[in-house]
């Protein structure tokens, strides 16, 4: 199956333990526990524990990628309404 098939989803491809990992990476673990209230990002976490409840739990998990969603990807359409700087005339040529 290809991107192809499923243009709209913007974590198709992507393992749950590579969402995790990202989002560790990026936010740290206290931040997950702060914002994403479960005790597999509070007490003791790693990414085992976490990818084993993460995997049972389905609002938690919906939860963890949304949170991945609204901090690696951006829309198209989002993207486009950005002021590209050179072409605005913000920087001019001397």
């Amino acid at each position: 199956m290809t991107n192809e098939s499923q243009p709209n989803n913007p974590l198709h491809g992507l393992t749950l333990e590579t969402v995790v990992t990202q989002l560790v990476d990026h936010y740290g673990w206290q931040f997950l526990g702060e914002t994403i209230n479960i005790n597999c990002f509070k007490s003791d976490p790693s990414i085992k524990s976490s990818l084993t409840f993460l995997r049972k739990t389905l609002w938690a998990r919906e939860k963890v990628e949304k949170l991945y969603v609204t901090t690696f990807v951006t829309s198209p359409s989002v993207a486009a309404k950005k002021a590209n700087p050179w072409t605005s005339g913000a920087y001019k040529k001397v």
